[in-house]
């Protein structure tokens, strides 16, 4: 007999009859032999409604009446879905997240859980009732017993945690999609439902803007090994299984909160090659990454910094023993961006630098936690360390230093973030998440043809930020992610230019970075206001952008990849402002007018497109 939680979003609740097919579904399942914990949302826009009446009494509400308010919601949903079991003549009992002894933060509208007293909610299991939790809400830890609420996808983390804590066979999450689709299918008709993926890969989708799972769900599966299906409310279709390693023993306390970065990475094999000031139009970097491709040279992070007037700068890393085959094939191709025939016209020209390491913090407790990349930043400004390149992920924040540099690095992120020597994580990026189905409760055998590229996703919602002229001496990235973070201002993208100026004396590089839309103005004024003191140049920001992102754990050794990408993107006269790359995901800022155009054709260009169209139900 398996333990199964189940989680059912707001559409799949949103009436009476849909509660009642809800519970056909439940007592179907229990019938089959299964003890049942069910977490529910509000039901369909009953949030929206509670928000538009609280702000119709006060244009700011208080944040303790919110929570107060919005977690009336779910209560309603538990009632009737109890109610409804009951008649189908299953035991059932509603419970409110302070009633299962959800423990939170004491922090209105956005706590994270600390841990669950699952003692009441075994007792209930054990007596043979299906359990009806409400999602999204829990119980401070303070003596006040404060309801508190957890922000946006609240009842997947809810269901996901609950499974953790008691230690379910699997945890179901239930919604108007059939499973993951290979991307959103409101954009593409055509998208593709897969059978698995992996927690990594996952992350990165949910953190891009695929509404299916929420990120902070798929940490905490990551974490503790919590084997995770999304399947449609409405069909009996297997749905897509999200699969994670068997994870190291982790404490249940502080299950959100739990120690952010597992280990630290270096890798002193490695040289940088930057094409500078190559022209500001589609087709650039297809050609270039093309004809690497086609060379066999195999690329790790690839950045392209923010335009400067009408030239941007390509940057790119490989392994030593392939550095001059990387060098060969830009240097051809630098004179053929070139309108004059020598460089010394201010046009493309190749800057090779060898001696450098890639030094690395990972971990899937960073997502939405602005202080990590900052802490790693500072960390390396007290060491004297200066920075030279940076690359972002969910999972994953790397920095490029000089080889010389890269054992004091090492030591100065173990000691900061407790990281003993010898340490790892769960899984390497390169690592298969592709399965045999179908699947019994945890899928973990892998194919040898899983595709590089599993999905591709689009994100409407970001705004840029450029620094100029920003100081090029350690701990300048730190005081900046550092000021963002003590304003909880998340950044995603990180592009440090490759150009140097030297301005009375002082050497200085543009630094460029995304963050979500709604924090753009804000973010600005607050670092405007801090510029001429440290030595900064002018802000900058663009909020009519769009990032188009592929994702993929199969695309690690496979140069010919972001290509394809770059390559799709010219076809269509796209132009590509800024590149940013993982182990795992490759990024692309394009402008916001075609942003969709650009999602449209990489998944095309990937051929991700299936025979059947998905149609998302009102």
């Amino acid at each position: 007999m398996a333990l199964i939680v189940q989680k059912y979003g707001g559409t799949s609740v949103g009436s009476v009859e849909r509660i009642q097919a809800v519970a056909q579904r439940v007592y179907k399942t229990v019938k089959a032999g299964n003890s049942i914990v069910v977490v529910v949302s509000a039901m369909g826009k009953t949030t929206d409604g509670l928000v538009k009446l609280a702000t119709e009494i006060s244009p700011n509400p208080n944040r303790r009446e919110m929570d107060m308010l919005l977690s009336t919601g779910e209560q309603v949903t538990i009632a009737l879905l109890s109610m409804a079991l009951q008649e189908l003549g299953q035991p059932a009992i509603s419970m409110t997240g302070a009633q299962v002894g959800i423990v939170t933060e004491a922090e209105h509208s956005r706590a994270r859980i600390l841990h669950i007293e699952t003692t009441r909610l075994t007792r209930h299991i054990n007596a043979g009732k299906v359990v009806v939790v409400a999602g999204f809400q829990g119980i401070s830890s303070a003596g006040e017993m404060e309801i508190t609420t957890l922000g946006r996808g609240g009842s997947d983390t809810s269901a996901v945690a609950i499974a953790a804590a008691l230690g379910a066979s699997f945890c179901e999450i239930y919604t108007d999609v059939p499973g993951i689709l290979t991307t959103d299918p409101r954009l593409v008709a055509e998208a593709q439902l897969m059978d698995a993926i992996s927690c990594d890969e996952m992350l990165e989708l949910a953190s891009l803007g695929a509404k299916v799972l929420h990120p902070r769900a798929v940490e905490i599966a990551r974490n503790y090994g919590v084997p995770l299906v999304v399947r449609s409310s409405w069909t009996d279709q297997p749905g897509t299984w999200v699969t994670s390693a068997k994870p190291q023993g982790r404490s249940l306390i502080n299950l959100e909160i739990a120690r952010p970065v597992d280990h630290v990475e270096f890798d002193t094999n490695q040289a940088k090659v930057a094409l500078l000031r190559v022209p500001d139009k589609p087709g650039v970097a297809a050609r270039l990454f093309g004809e690497i491709s086609r060379q066999k040279v195999d690329v790790d992070l690839i950045i392209q910094s923010v335009h400067e007037g009408n030239s941007n700068d390509i940057a790119f890393t490989v392994t030593t023993p392939i550095l001059k085959r990387a060098e060969a094939v830009a240097t051809a191709i630098a004179p053929a961006l070139r309108s004059q025939p020598n460089p010394k016209f201010d046009e493309a020209e190749v800057m090779v630098e060898h001696n450098i390491a890639k030094v690395s913090i990972a971990g899937a407790g960073m997502i939405g936690r602005p202080g990590v990349a900052a802490k790693m930043f500072a960390t390396l400004a007290e060491a004297g360390v200066n920075i030279q390149m940076i690359s972002t992920s969910e999972v994953k924040v790397s920095c490029v230093v000089d080889a010389a540099q890269c054992d004091r690095a090492v030591n100065a992120l173990r000691t900061a973030f407790e990281i003993e020597a010898g340490e790892q994580g769960s899984r390497g990026a390169g690592e298969s998440p592709c399965i045999d189905s179908p699947l019994p409760l945890r899928p973990s055998a892998s194919l040898p043809n899983c595709p590089p590229v599993r999905g591709v996703a689009l994100d409407l919602n970001q705004a840029r930020l450029a620094i100029r002229q920003l100081p090029d001496r350690p701990g300048m990235a730190a005081k900046l992610f550092g000021l963002l973070a003590q304003h909880n201002i998340s950044v995603d993208m990180i592009i440090q230019s490759q150009r140097c100026r030297v301005i009375d004396g002082v050497p200085r590089r543009d630094i460029a970075f995304t963050v979500s839309r709604i924090d753009g103005e804000n973010a600005k004024k607050m670092l405007t206001q801090v510029a001429a003191e440290l030595g900064w140049g002018e802000v900058v920001l663009d909020s009519a952008i769009a990032k188009v992102s592929i994702v993929g754990a199969g695309m690690v050794g496979q140069p010919g990849v972001a290509a394809k990408m770059f390559e799709a993107l010219a076809q269509h006269q796209i132009n590509i402002q800024m590149i940013a790359t993982s182990e795992i995901k490759t990024s692309c800022v394009v402008a916001q007018e075609q942003g969709v155009k650009a999602l449209q054709a990489i998944h095309t260009a990937f051929g991700l497109a299936g025979s059947e169209k998905f149609v998302v139900p009102a």
